[in-house]
């Protein structure tokens, strides 16, 4: 038991004061190596003082070792340079002391101060004292202390041999006078020697170092094992190095690991995590052996890399091929179903994993609900998510994410607010989605409490976060606050995003200059812009007519920097030239399209038809519109306001009976309020709120208070 208070009893049974003038040392030595307290420590060491025993080396070297473990290195220190003559057991003690403590200097020059007494450390010692050569990249004192080394034969010591090859990374690998270290030492315990560097420096983040360390193993001629040969395509993996890949699988072949699991597993994710899913493949259907974990990192490649049926072919043969999957299946799976909206292979797959008792980890039960939410199958997403007992925080946002994704923010807002209250910690993952919820709502104060909380944790510092914070105080009305922001990002630290965002807020705003003046920035900043880039620039054309600079905007983006225009710029294009009266040009720029126009072409066409009072051309776009979209009903309701427009009745009461007989409604708008931190929501002639009363007697005082001002306008006119 160790010994928190030692009793004066004991103390006294140790340290008779008349009938025993010299404790047994073992006894002594045995209270040392218990004692857990500085003061009791203290108190034994005054003991050793008053019984003579302050030279005992032995006891000195366990003092100056108990002092140390107590945290106490300037006692330990004090108790060593207290002894006239230490021995070599006292040295090494005090040598390992000073190594562990980080005082390498210091253990230098005790080393120094050893040596010209003519003793040496042993060879549990040496490898703390060759670490403070390389911690302190000496490299006089370490040739000095490698000569000893050698000369003592302590190099053929495992735990000796091992710094010394660690030494000879750090001064230099490969020398032409690079001594024998490990010529001593039997072929197991080198190759494990060996793996635990090359292991050690993965880990340490040091994948160059790995491959130095193979290169100088295999200058001692050397074979790997498959350790060695795994921690090396890790290291290939860290490195962003495909090429050094596939010099270690070259190693693989040479060494006739072809047909070891673990080495060619390691192959097999190191290929696929740098999407070279040809040589995966390849590699994949020559393996001899396949388990769970082999099918699961071939099926996991295709998924990442955008091919969700090969994924799911895989995942049939595996099946076919006798292998259980297990639950890294199940995601993987998911991962595909949801690219391919596959809703019924998804249900199978769900049931596969409830029947097998494979959704006890909280990671396939999100995967689950990303499935559902990319299927358009909402409701079965907020089921699963309701089973869950552990909630993490991916949880959270993967619903939260999926509720903004089908246009319900209001719900999506609700959660949140659930997952606060739950005592749930939000990452940036979890902020970025809500940000959009936020924008759809107009919960300004939500955006602030967002920045806030960001700002908090640091989480802002993300390029991702910061640019999204901005790109929702811009759409909240909030330019100033979106500029500021932009503003306080360093140059170098701005991405295409950012500036995008910017150029996108101010054309909203219909601040078309400063759309131009960020957009000369960029240039002068010899930023590359995207389509991204031009599309902001022509809305903010098309909110302050400027046709011309819009045309020249659009010929720069094909002509100088050879971007493709999308459907999107067309309709763009389309609505500037229409707006401004130039019908017979859009109609021209539509017919001249490279691709087949979609409906957000045909929908600007058409609008610029009815300002414009074109029912000719209107009739023709409004075939094609409702070609592409028969069940909108906005596009009936717009050729109907067109018709009654120019008098044409039968073609208004033929409209109005389409819309009736197919049962199609126009989706009514909404608007938002929030106030008190509760949002209020409203449509068109709406009554459903509980103060509907005071909202319509209000809207009527305002009404009766704008005439009265415009009376009293037309009168001072007069």
């Amino acid at each position: 038991m160790p010994c928190t208070r030692p009793s004066k009893h004991l103390l006294n049974s140790i340290f008779p004061p008349k009938f025993q003038t010299r404790p047994h040392t073992t006894l002594t030595s045995s209270l040392l190596s218990h004692c857990a307290s500085p003061q009791h420590l203290r108190q034994i060491h005054a003991r050793f003082v008053l019984h003579g025993l302050h030279q005992n080396l032995t006891l000195s070297s366990q003092l100056v070792d108990s002092y140390f473990n107590l945290g106490l290195l300037n006692l330990s220190l004090q108790v060593f340079n207290s002894i006239a003559n230490p021995n070599t057991l006292l040295y090494n003690t005090i040598l390992k002391t000073l190594s562990k403590s980080g005082d390498y200097e210091e253990t230098l020059k005790v080393y120094q101060t050893m040596v010209s007494h003519s003793m040496y450390p042993d060879e549990d010692s040496y490898p703390f004292v060759l670490k403070s050569c390389s911690c302190l990249l000496d490299v006089v004192a370490w040739k000095q202390i490698h000569g000893h080394v050698v000369k003592l034969g302590f190099d053929s010591f495992d735990d000796v041999g091992s710094a010394l090859v660690e030494l000879y990374c750090k001064f230099g690998c490969g020398s032409d006078n690079e001594p024998q270290v490990f010529e001593e030492m039997s072929g197991t315990d080198l190759k494990s020697s060996w793996n635990s560097l090359i292991c050690e420096a993965f880990h340490s983040g040091k994948p160059e170092e790995s491959f130095q360390l193979f290169n100088l193993m295999r200058m001692e001629s050397l074979v790997p094992d498959s350790g060695i040969l795994i921690n090396l395509l890790r290291s290939s993996v860290d490195l962003n190095s495909l090429e050094s890949g596939r010099v270690v699988h070259g190693v693989v072949f040479v060494s006739g690991f072809c047909r070891d699991l673990s080495v060619n597993t390691a192959l097999l994710s190191m290929y696929s995590k740098f999407g070279s899913l040809e040589d995966a493949r390849m590699l994949f259907e020559k393996m001899p052996e396949k388990d769970c974990v082999v099918w699961n990192i071939m099926m996991s490649a295709y998924s990442r890399n955008c091919y969700p049926k090969e994924s799911l072919e895989l995942l049939i043969c595996m099946g076919k091929s006798g292998v259980r999957a297990d639950l890294f299946t199940s995601i993987a799976a998911a991962s595909s179903i949801a690219r391919l909206k596959y809703i019924e292979l998804g249900k199978q797959m769900h049931a596969h994993v409830l029947r097998n008792g494979l959704d006890y980890q909280v990671s396939v039960h999100n995967s689950l609900i990303d499935m559902y939410c990319e299927c358009d199958c909402l409701s079965y997403a907020r089921k699963v998510f309701d089973l869950v007992k552990s909630k993490s925080v991916v949880t959270w946002s993967s619903i939260i994410k999926g509720y903004v994704r089908h246009n319900e923010s209001l719900e999506a807002l609700n959660l949140f607010s659930k997952m606060r209250f739950d005592g749930n910690k939000m990452d940036y993952v979890t902020v970025i989605n809500v940000l959009p919820a936020c924008v759809n709502l107009g919960a300004l104060e939500q955006v602030k409490y967002l920045h806030g909380y960001s700002m908090k944790f640091g989480i802002n510092l993300l390029s991702a976060v910061s640019t999204a914070i901005l790109i929702s105080y811009a759409k909240c009305g909030c330019i100033e606050m979106a500029r500021k922001l932009f503003d306080e990002e360093k140059v170098a630290s701005k991405d295409i995003i950012a500036w995008n965002s910017m150029i996108s807020a101010y054309a909203k705003h219909g601040d078309w200059s400063q759309c131009f003046k960020l957009y000369t920035q960029m240039k002068q900043l010899n930023l590359q812009p995207d389509q991204i880039t031009f599309l902001g620039l022509l809305t903010a054309c098309i909110n302050s007519g400027l046709v011309e600079e819009g045309r020249e905007i659009f010929n720069e983006m094909k002509e100088f920097y050879g971007l493709k225009p999308s459907q999107e710029h067309y309709a763009s294009m389309v609505n500037l030239l229409g707006r401004a009266g130039h019908i017979s040009e859009a109609r021209e720029l539509v017919k001249n399209m490279p691709s087949k126009p979609d409906a957000r072409v045909w929908g600007s066409l058409l609008s610029a038809c009815k300002m414009h009072s074109e029912t000719e051309i209107a009739k023709f776009t409004a075939e094609k519109l409702i070609t592409l979209e028969p069940n909108n009903a906005g596009n009936y309701v717009l050729l109907s306001n067109m018709y009654a427009a120019a008098g044409k009745w039968d073609d208004v009461a033929r409209m109005r009976t389409f819309l009736r007989d197919r049962g199609l409604k126009k989706t009514p708008g909404l608007s938002w309020i929030v106030l008190g931190r509760q949002v209020h929501e409203f449509c068109v002639s709406d009554k459903s709120h509980p103060k509907t009363v005071d909202i319509y007697t209000t809207l009527e005082i305002l009404e009766l208070a704008i005439k009265e001002a415009r009376k009293k306008s037309l009168e001072q006119l007069k």
